[in-house]
């Protein structure tokens, strides 16, 4: 068996900025066709060949005459020319303007011999049956004509190198004739996730041997072309030594770089650094970040490696911390425009590992400058980036950052746009629609009790909770009722009829978390039950077999119930219902929407009232 390895010793992170960028990406040219070249950086100068447009053209419909005979022409004392044909566009002229002669043009047809001006269709009119034309305007040489290379000139510099290419520059080097277009090489990069537990989403997963979709793979991926890299996915390999050696050869073989996530961390089956070791050079192991500790800076012979942490949300901030700059800079990309915010902590946050802390955090408004709050629900949690806006950066020697705290947010793109409104509290059925006509909502479903305590401190918008009383501050908008109860399968084979059967009886039970409206409304049925029966509620609690066993989301007890995992579960008649479940009803529940008070003239409050009075009773089981 191989021995443990250990983390190296931390290094700083400029140090592993340093690393990385001594790997040498990028710098290769590559020619594309003009037509896949939108958002390409050119490589080299492009010089006109041609001049654009390449012959002198009329700039409006119009007669193409000699100038001179127009001058002193006007209302008045229109000057009279005798028709000698007409230029179309497209054609070859086939007429010659002599003295006092001229030829109908179309715009952007080549002037015809001896023609310098384009007098407008609108100061003249025909004459002698078409024979000739009255000109009631006079008119200088180079009047409405564009002279060849008045755009673009032979031999000019059309285009300097580092531009990337939109629409514009498309459409220049299109005048221009070019159809292939000199360009930064994207840099390949290999996308290698690891781990014996991940099935790619699409394929057929099994929980029951503790299979997780590969999250990493198409986040990665998506980050690499995002920064402007080709990004190349690979079979994702296991934790064996050899299955993982060919498939990073492979790469290494095939890619400018090589991504890794997972098998980073310093245990047994974590073979990855020995890999890097055995087949190029490890530069570092561990740098002294959270997330992200566990990161691999190497070399393969002819490719560069980063290995990446495995938790979704710690690969994915690395990434964009450590490697998307130096995939940019590879590509020709520009760095983005660096997007940051001026906000206010809104509730303490205590750290002090003595490490660089990347803090996801979200915005609120307030009214006056936002108000920033940490958004972590731990590395393994894919929704903790969603949720948030951007980072606050913390440095090591930080030990908390208090309340009202001053903080720069590092927001994840110039194009994040806060939420219009902020909401936590219990999740529900009615809410779920209610938030739908919402424009961007941002609702966390912490239960009810942690929704009363985070409107307290100031931080959500709103908050939905259970129950009546202990909201003084705070000013309701609306409020419906829910009936709950024990979700059953479908025909209640078991014949449940009320708790007394969770209580008396060998029946597996399904709870919900301890900050759930449901979870309290049921420990007070179990407190009436109690003094009926004389007992205490933990008495009772210790006969129900899973009381302790809390599922996180609403639907959560009512899916074990319909995978045979459990005989009840707690929840809603309408979630029942949803999933052609069986329904024991134990009483109804008062949801309310409670709105913080200093923030009622907010436009996504206002929205949010608005809806409230309008939301349609559509579920069983609710009512207004």
């Amino acid at each position: 068996m191989s021995s443990r390895k250990e983390f190296r010793d931390l290094v700083p992170p400029e140090e592993a900025h340093e690393a990385i960028e001594s790997l040498g990406l990028g710098g290769d040219t590559e020619e594309v066709p003009l037509r896949e070249a939108r958002r390409r950086v050119l490589a080299e100068r492009v010089d006109a060949t041609l001049d654009v447009p390449g012959f002198d053209r009329a700039s409006m419909d119009g007669y193409a005459v000699r100038a001179r005979d127009t001058f002193g022409a006007g209302e008045a004392d229109p000057a009279f020319l005798e028709l000698a044909g007409a230029v179309h566009a497209g054609e070859e002229p086939d007429v010659r303007i002599e003295e006092g002669t001229a030829a109908e043009i179309s715009t952007g047809a080549v002037m015809p011999e001896g023609a310098d001006a384009v007098v407008m269709v609108e100061r003249t009119d025909e004459r002698d049956g078409g024979e000739a034309v009255e000109i009631r305007t006079s008119l200088a040489p180079g009047d409405h004509v564009m002279l060849a290379g008045a755009d673009v000139a032979a031999g000019e510099r059309a285009l300097g190198p580092g531009i990337r290419l939109t629409s514009r520059e498309i459409g220049l080097l299109s005048a221009l004739g070019v159809d292939e277009v000199p360009v930064r090489a994207k840099p390949r990069v290999g996308i290698v996730s690891t781990g014996d537990e991940l099935v790619r989403p699409g394929e057929e997963l099994h929980s029951e041997r503790g299979q997780i979709y590969d999250v990493n793979s198409y986040t990665i991926a998506t980050a690499v072309e995002e920064a402007g890299g080709e990004a190349v996915l690979y079979p994702h390999a296991g934790d064996d030594y050899d299955e993982m050696e060919r498939i990073l050869t492979e790469a290494a073989a095939e890619c400018d770089l090589v991504l890794s996530s997972g098998s980073t961390s310093a245990s047994a089956v974590d073979v990855i650094y020995r890999v890097i070791e055995e087949r190029g050079e490890l530069l570092l192991h561990g740098v002294a970040i959270k997330p992200g500790k566990p990161m691999l800076v190497g070399e393969f012979p002819d490719s560069a490696y980063v290995g990446l942490p495995g938790y979704p949300v710690s690969a994915l901030m690395i990434f964009r911390h450590f490697v998307a700059g130096a995939i940019r800079r590879a590509a020709g990309v520009p760095e983005p425009p660096t997007a940051t915010v001026g906000a206010e902590m809104a509730i303490e946050e205590r750290y002090g590992e003595g490490r660089t802390r990347l803090m996801p955090v979200g915005l609120v408004g307030n009214g006056g400058r936002p108000l920033a709050y940490p958004v972590d629900k731990g590395s393994g949690a894919t929704t903790s980036l969603v949720e948030a806006d951007g980072i606050v950066e913390v440095d090591p020697d930080t030990a908390y950052l208090g309340a009202g705290e001053s903080v720069t947010v590092t927001l994840f793109s110039p194009d994040v746009r806060p939420p219009t409104i902020f909401g936590v509290g219990e999740d529900d059925p009615l809410l779920s629609i209610l938030l739908d006509d919402l424009d961007r909502p941002r609702y966390l479903a912490i239960g009810a009790r942690q929704g009363r305590r985070r409107l307290a401190q100031g931080v959500p918008d709103f908050a939905v909770v259970t129950g009546e009383g202990g909201d003084t501050e705070a000013t309701e908008l609306g409020d419906w009722t829910r009936e709950w109860g024990l979700v059953v399968p479908a025909g209640n084979p078991e014949g449940i009829e009320g708790l007394t059967d969770l209580v008396d009886r060998d029946l597996r039970f399904v709870n919900r978390p301890t900050d759930s409206g449901l979870r309290t409304a049921l420990s007070e049925a179990l407190d009436a039950l109690a003094d009926s029966r004389g007992e205490s509620r933990t008495e009772l609690i210790e006969l129900i077999d899973g009381f302790e066993l809390a599922a996180r989301a609403l639907e959560s007890p009512a899916r074990k119930v319909a995978d045979g995992s459990a005989d009840a579960g707690l929840g809603l008649r309408a979630t029942a219902e949803k999933l052609d479940l069986g329904f024991v009803s134990l009483d109804e529940q008062r949801v309310r929407v409670l709105a913080n008070a200093d923030r009622l003239e907010k436009p996504g409050v206002e929205a949010l009232r608005e809806a409230l009075e309008n939301a349609p009773v559509e579920l069983p089981g609710v009512g207004r």
